[in-house]
């Protein structure tokens, strides 16, 4: 190929094709992307030392908590937390790219949670084939949840808002339900579950031997798996391009000949499908079925992941992983500072204030320096009218 230089057809310069494909570094770009983090920081560190200041509770001893090393065994704690909140964050997430707000992703893993663990227990199938079709089971009933609020939407124009949050009840009422026509008693305890997972389906621990993270959920590699399929999906596919264009202009989006009725009954059986494998590593790896002790809210949790990490996957890594740990530090608050452990709940939600705060100052701060820039090289380009008469 030949690198000799070419024509510019307006100004009669000649350019070279090397320098022409070179691309320019943003740096403006990069340091506002930087920016907005260290100022999410910033506003929820602000914020919650006022909250401190003016509850009267200590704020050296509590942020010393906070920054310190969990507690030994507590690592793999905050994984096993961190896999499942990035689940249902991912779940969450995929609704918010189609500007789609599924409040109803709760109720979604609770269904497929407990199709899961009601097929699994009856072990109609051998050892690891009985935990692959669970799973499968568990993401087609959750996602059949979802489509009934994306079948509303489409069909009937009702908010997805609305219906899934009516959807949750629903789903709860309905697996408890379920759970006094399918359980079986606890022995020693009030509580009732389903059939016990057999041993042969269980899921072993990732093998990290004899350290802190010994006890990480084998199906917690469910997380790394959807993280990746979330960034190539949507980053580099065309479904993923026509969602986005969808969530981001319907207008735009019809124009470019895309189904949006279709697209958005799309993402909510995606999303569903996804919030159905939340409960998966906490099923195969340690509770062996679900019951009244199953643990709930994980749905709700995901959405300020969500917030947390702008519906980026690394973001979402981000905000579940923040989130565990401050779960995983709510016992020692109260140990080594003296300050409840409901103090962390205050702190999740000052921190997802924080986030959208400092990303909206971030942005403003970009519209306004994107303006000047224009006007500053519309004011040194000559306008044709001067031009000509300059030549006149």
């Amino acid at each position: 190929m030949s690198n000799s230089p070419t024509s510019d057809a307006k100004t009669g310069t000649k350019a070279n094709p090397a320098n022409v494909s070179r691309k320019t570094v943003d740096w403006q770009k990069i340091g506002l992307a930087v920016l907005a983090p260290l100022l999410a920081i910033a506003v929820a560190v602000v914020i919650t030392s006022l909250v401190l200041l003016i509850s009267g509770d200590p704020i050296g001893p509590v942020w010393k908590v906070f920054l310190s090393t969990p507690a030994e065994g507590m690592p793999a704690t905050i994984l096993n937390d961190t896999a499942v909140l990035y689940l249902s964050g991912a779940a969450v997430a995929i609704g918010f790219r189609m500007n789609l707000f599924n409040i109803g992703v709760d109720g979604q893993y609770r269904v497929g949670m407990f199709a899961a663990a009601w097929f699994a227990g009856n072990a109609w199938l051998p050892g690891p084939l009985n935990v692959i079709v669970a799973i499968v089971v568990a993401m087609i009933a959750a996602a059949f949840w979802a489509w009934i609020a994306g079948i509303l939407k489409v069909k009937r124009g009702v908010s997805e808002v609305i219906s899934t949050i009516m959807l949750n009840s629903i789903a709860t009422g309905l697996v408890a339900w379920l759970l006094t026509r399918t359980a079986t008693s606890v022995e020693g305890s009030n509580a009732t579950s389903t059939k016990r997972i057999p041993e042969s389906s269980h899921v072993p621990a990732l093998p990290f031997w004899n350290t802190d993270f010994s006890n990480v959920f084998g199906l917690s590699l469910l997380a790394v798996v959807v993280g990746v399929l979330y960034w190539f999906v949507l980053g580099r596919t065309r479904f993923g391009f026509d969602l986005r264009t969808t969530g981001s202009s319907e207008t735009a989006a019809v124009a470019s000949g895309i189904n949006v009725k279709k697209m958005t009954l799309t993402a909510m059986v995606i999303s569903g499908a996804v919030a159905g494998l939340i409960g998966m590593p906490q099923l195969f790896g340690n509770d062996y079925a679900y019951g009244t002790n199953s643990q709930a809210g994980l749905g709700f949790a995901g959405i300020a992941v969500a917030l947390i990490g702008r519906n980026h996957p690394v973001g979402i890594a981000f905000g579940a992983f923040l989130w565990a740990f401050l779960n995983a530090q709510s016992n020692s608050l109260q140990i080594n500072a003296g300050v409840s452990p409901a103090l962390v709940n205050i702190i999740q939600g000052i921190m997802v204030l924080a986030v959208i705060i400092a990303y909206e100052i971030v942005r403003r701060i970009g519209v306004r320096a994107e303006r000047r820039k224009v006007a500053q090289q519309l004011a040194a380009t000559p306008s044709p009218v001067a031009a000509q008469g300059a030549s006149a």
